[in-house]
Parts: structure tokens; C-alpha cells; sequence
């Protein structure tokens, strides 16, 4: 099999519930409202500002619920999925709802939950709530603190929501494979009285090892990634997070991948506002350009959207803005390869030559390197000015003002006159 190590030159040539039955009948809500008004309890407070209290997930959902007896219902589906990653890149994933990450949870401190999950995967799971404070018994831990849940079983976890922030869920069962193949997702705990947020997004970090010409991620590796996503998707796929100038954001990141994602953001800086810990105090909050997401943890980040523009919003980690791609390639740089490519079209149409002088020339205007099936460009994007040379974890923030669509997306932005960078012609500097 062609593993990573060999992409580039692949590349080249190719140029404690108890078993409880499904849901009954009930009114069910969308998801986006958390206050329940439509079913007669108690009304929770929507946060202040445009989204209304609503966690928007960029390339997702929120799960819908109901209500039942008083307590918020909801019924999460554990089974495999197709996932499109971008054009040309679709995984065989295991997730939830049919997605990968599995659909954002939303509730409000102080409700009681009820989560109805179904089993439909072809091995045993169980679904651990991550950073949430609740009784032993509904912990998830297979085997320590319940049964496997077998397939074509339903189990029910229900407790008590006694804090606020974002938190996730993910198996603790056969975890190697299950996380390895998308099993995650967000759980939101909104407080009962919260900061006023305009734009609320959740960007779950992963990573995958998908060989070049499959579909299926392979779970026996442990480090060597070439597929880096956020929310399952890969730049130019990723939704861009649309704002309107002078808006509150929050953005919410989570991280159950091997690696530690330092997150970047373009023309603002942020305050860390929260962890899975719980909210940072507003004395102790810090300013920042970029925050390291550990392994396991989420950061919440806040700023206002005060600079309009199309902003880049990434991993600083260079190997996660790319697609596929591999680190074991001889470095051609300063080779001189004249009549190498052509020699070797003869040959293997589509053929290209490392770069001699860079990468860059690999993906210049006229085309992106070119990959095996199901195997995208390492760099995919095209923007107003030609190739954006980065993928992966990767989107943009668009600012812009007097917005008033959110679910559209407003193109690219038009700079004022002389605020763009320009060449310098002869006789100038």
C-alpha cells in the first residue's frame, strides 16, 4: 500500500445507562433554539446579540431535541458516514447523525439532558461527556463505568447540567479506531445569564491518515497525518465564519486529535476566555494573536470584528495549512532539473518535477498538482489574486459592514483605494 512517505512521489508519477428503547414521539426542535419555549418549559435566556443565543458550526449542525417530562431529550446516532472532506476528497468516516464531527449539543445550565444513543456501527461504543461534571454512572467508560453499548442497542445517559462551556463527547470504547475515524463532537453549555456574544462559532480540530488514492482513514497510525481538517472539511471547503463589522465573536475550538493545533488569527488579536475547565475569569483573560489547543482541551477566544476584510484564520503548524503531502522526499532545492519533466512525460503523462526553486512553481495559476483518485491538491484554494498556497485547517473570517445576511457569502472583499500592498516600479523606493 502507498503510504504517506510515499504521497509525494505517488503524486509526482500520477502528476452507566441502562439499554432503553428508541425515542417515542414528541415534539422535536430544530436545535437552535435552547430555550424550549414551543414545548412549556421553563424559558432559558438567549444570549444578547445577532445569533440570538445560537451556536453556529461551520460545515455542521446542532442536534435537534425535545422535550419530555421536563427533561431535554436528545437521540445520538453512532454509525458510519461519508464524509466530503472537499470536492474530490470523500472518507468513509464513522460519526454521528450521519456527519463527522457528530452535531453540536446545545443546553442550558441547570436543565436535566437526557441522550438517547444508538448504536449503529458494526462494533460496541460508548460515549463519554468530556469536561462535564456529572454521576459516575453516566461517565462512559466502557467497561469501568458501564457495559458496551452492542450494536443495534440504545442506551440512555441523563444527568443534571450544573456548569457552563463548551466541552465535547467522544467514545471511550475501541477509541484508537473510533476517534481515529471522526467520533467527536461538541457539547454546549450555555450559562444562565451569558456574555453577550453577536457571532458564536465551534470548530472542532482533527487530523486523519488517509492513503493517497483511498477513502477509508487508517487508525494504525499514530502520528505521521497527512489530511488536517476543521469540522471535517479542508481548505477551500471550510465555511468561511461571516461577520459584520463591530460584532462580538466567540469562537470555540476543540482538539481530540494526536497533535496540538496553535490557532492563528489574521488582523485582530483575542482575548482566551475560556477552557473545558470552565470560563477564564474576565481579570485573568490575556491577549493573543495565536492559542495552542492541547490534546483533549478546548479554548474559547473572543474579539470584536472591528477590521473589515477577508482574514485568514489557521493552524500555524505549516503541515496542517496543506493537504496531502508527505515529509520523506529528497530535497531537490538548488537542482537544476532542465528537461527532467519533459523527458519523463514520455513516460508518465502528468508527470511534475519537485521544485527546484520552491514549491510554489508545483501550483502556480494555471494549475494545482494534480493527485491519485480521492486525493486532493496539497493546495486548492484560489482567491481574488490568484492560488491561496495553504489547505487543510485553514478558513477565512469575512468582515464586513453593513452585513445584514449571515448565511450568505458576501464573495471576496474590495480594499479601498491605496490600502493594498503594490509593486514597486522602476524609479520608485
Amino acid at each position: 500500500m502507498l503510504t504517506r512517505r510515499g504521497l509525494m512521489a505517488a503524486l509526482a508519477a500520477l502528476a452507566g445507562g441502562a439499554a432503553v428503547g428508541g425515542p417515542a414521539a414528541a415534539q422535536t426542535h430544530t436545535g437552535q433554539d435552547h430555550a424550549g419555549h414551543a414545548s412549556g418549559a421553563e424559558p432559558a435566556p438567549a444570549a444578547p446579540g445577532k445569533s440570538g443565543g445560537r451556536v453556529v458550526t461551520p460545515n455542521g449542525a446542532s442536534l435537534p431535541w425535545r422535550m419530555r417530562g421536563g427533561v431535554k431529550e436528545f437521540h445520538l446516532v453512532a454509525e458510519p458516514v461519508a464524509r466530503q472532506f472537499a470536492p474530490g476528497l470523500t472518507v468513509a468516516c464513522w460519526g454521528y447523525n450521519g456527519v463527522t464531527p457528530g452535531p453540536t449539543i446545545e443546553a442550558v445550565e441547570g436543565e436535566r439532558v437526557r441522550i438517547l444513543v444508538e448504536n449503529r456501527l458494526p462494533e460496541h461504543t460508548s460515549v463519554h461527556w468530556h469536561g462535564i461534571l456529572l454521576p459516575n454512572g453516566m461517565d462512559g467508560v466502557g467497561g469501568l463505568t458501564q457495559p458496551q453499548i452492542r450494536p443495534g442497542e440504545t442506551y440512555a445517559y441523563e444527568f443534571t447540567l450544573g456548569q457552563h462551556g463548551t466541552f465535547m463527547y467522544h467514545p471511550h470504547a475501541d477509541e484508537m479506531v473510533q476517534i481515529a475515524l471522526g467520533m467527536m463532537g461538541f457539547f454546549i453549555i450555555h450559562p444562565r445569564a451569558p456574555e453577550p456574544v453577536d457571532r458564536d462559532f465551534a470548530i472542532m480540530l482533527h487530523e486523519f491518515a488517509v492513503h493517497p488514492g483511498t477513502s477509508r482513514p487508517d487508525p494504525a497510525v499514530m502520528l505521521d497525518f497527512n489530511t488536517f481538517t476543521f469540522n471535517s472539511t479542508v481548505f477551500p471547503a471550510t465555511e468561511p465564519l461571516v461577520c459584520a463589522l463591530g460584532d462580538r465573536v466567540r469562537i470555540r475550538l476543540g482538539n481530540l486529535s494526536m497533535d496540538e493545533h496553535p490557532i492563528h488569527i489574521h488582523g485582530h488579536n483575542f482575548r482566551v476566555t475560556g477552557t473545558d475547565g470552565g470560563p477564564v475569569p474576565a481579570s485573568a483573560r490575556w491577549p493573543e494573536t495565536t492559542v495552542l489547543v492541547p490534546v483533549g482541551a478546548t479554548r474559547d477566544i473572543g474579539f470584536i470584528a472591528d477590521n473589515p476584510g477577508d482574514w485568514a484564520f489557521h493552524c500555524h503548524k505549516s503541515h496542517h495549512t496543506m493537504g496531502a503531502m508527505a515529509h520523506e522526499i529528497r530535497n531537490m532545492l538548488g537542482v537544476d532539473q532542465t528537461g527532467v519533466e519533459e523527458r519523463i512525460q514520455k513516460l508518465l503523462p502528468g508527470y511534475m518535477a519537485m521544485g527546484g526553486k520552491g514549491m510554489a512553481a508545483m501550483q502556480d495559476h494555471a494549475r494545482h498538482m494534480p493527485g491519485p483518485a480521492n486525493t486532493p491538491p496539497m493546495m486548492a484554494g484560489v482567491g481574488p489574486y490568484g492560488n491561496i498556497e495553504m489547505g487543510g485547517m485553514m478558513t477565512v473570517i469575512k468582515i464586513r459592514e453593513g452585513l445584514t445576511d449571515y448565511g450568505r457569502d458576501p464573495g471576496w472583499y474590495r480594499q479601498p483605494a491605496g490600502t493594498s500592498a503594490r509593486k514597486v516600479e522602476g524609479g520608485e523606493g
